[in-house]
Formats: structure tokens, C-alpha cells, sequence
């Protein structure tokens, strides 16, 4: 039985560099509440995408109706719409007015998990959640949880406290899905995923 009463990570958690946030938010939990029920997830994988200057961020053009989110306070939730069907979740970290996320790449999923088979029907359970477009589908995130305080533990979207990991769970990589960004930002290591998932 899950420990369903633990406390949410406070808004200035998300105030630093989307890279260290990244390294951060492997372990914690996803929480989704949901029809009066809860469903959560341990993150296992994200990336970070590091204001206007990084040709891979959404912020690369300056501030649009998409991602005007990314400018305001750290801890919201920064959730677009891809290839006009699926829904990806960010966490905006950073100051305010420097434009900066984490996508979440995937979960390992702990509570609610009736509803989860219920939105992944008929996939194996390795391939519920192991995706941004996946956990989205499996949580039942989309645009309308775009700005969501994930600091705040009223929210129907949110990240708690868990079990941090260590460096020795964790392996380091390049972004991938961003072959249109040129160098360095290709290559940058900001890819963060948990070595057992």
C-alpha cells in the first residue's frame, strides 16, 4: 500500500537550471487526481529544455500563445499538444521571465492503476506509461491542466516528495527527437532516466 498522504515538492524546488530539476524529479511522484480518485506514477525519465538560447526548446522563438507558460512562475505545467493527437507534460522551472521546462518521459506507474488499464487498454503494462505522449494518455493529462501549480497540494496535477535516487541509479545521455537542433545543443546531456526502467 502506497503512502498516499506525502508532501507536495514546494514551488522553489523548480527554481534552478531545467538540468538540475531534471536530475531532481527522477524518483518523485507524479499524482493525478481524477473523478475523485488518484493516480500516480515514480518519474523514471526526463529531459530538459533550457530557455531561448537552447535551439531545441519551445522557447527558441521568444514567448508565443503555446508557451507562454514557460515565462511565468516555476512549478507550472506546460503541457502542447504533437503531431495533432498527443499531449506532452513539462514542469516550467527556472526564474520568472526565463523560459525553461522539463518534459516528462515516463513514469512507473503505483496508484490507480484500474484507470490506467482503462486508458491504455488492451497495451502490456511495460507500455503504459513509457512515453511522454504514453503517461499522458495513461494519467488523463491534457491542455486543460495547462498551468496546473504542481507545487500546490489542491491541485488536480501535481509532484510529491519521494525516494530521491542516487547518481549510480541514473544514466546521462543526449535529448532524442530533436535532430532538428544543431550542435551543441544536439549533444547536450539532458537526457536523465532511472538505470532499472
Amino acid at each position: 500500500m502506497y503512502n498516499t498522504r506525502m508532501t507536495c515538492l514546494p514551488c522553489d524546488f523548480y527554481l534552478r537550471t531545467a538540468p538540475e530539476v531534471a536530475r531532481a524529479l527522477l524518483g518523485m511522484r507524479l499524482v493525478r487526481d481524477l473523478d475523485g480518485s488518484r493516480i500516480s506514477g515514480k518519474i523514471t525519465e526526463t529531459e530538459a529544455y533550457d530557455g531561448e538560447a537552447d535551439l531545441a526548446c519551445h522557447a527558441r522563438s521568444g514567448k508565443t500563445t503555446r508557451n507562454a507558460v514557460m515565462y511565468g512562475p516555476p512549478g507550472r505545467a506546460y503541457i502542447y499538444f504533437t503531431y495533432g493527437m498527443h499531449w506532452c507534460l513539462n514542469v516550467v522551472t527556472g526564474a520568472e521571465g526565463s523560459p525553461a521546462a522539463v518534459l516528462l518521459r515516463a513514469i512507473l506507474p503505483l496508484e490507480g492503476l484500474e484507470l490506467i488499464v482503462s486508458n491504455r487498454k488492451g497495451l502490456p503494462e511495460n507500455k503504459w506509461t513509457d512515453g511522454p505522449a504514453k503517461l499522458c494518455k495513461a494519467l488523463a493529462i491534457d491542455g486543460s491542466l495547462y498551468g496546473a501549480a504542481l507545487c500546490e497540494t489542491g491541485s488536480p496535477l501535481r509532484i510529491e516528495q519521494d525516494k530521491p535516487v542516487t547518481d549510480g541509479e541514473v544514466v546521462v545521455s543526449p535529448r532524442v527527437g530533436i535532430q532538428y537542433a544543431p550542435e551543441p545543443w544536439l549533444s547536450k546531456p539532458w537526457r536523465f532516466r532511472l538505470m532499472s526502467e
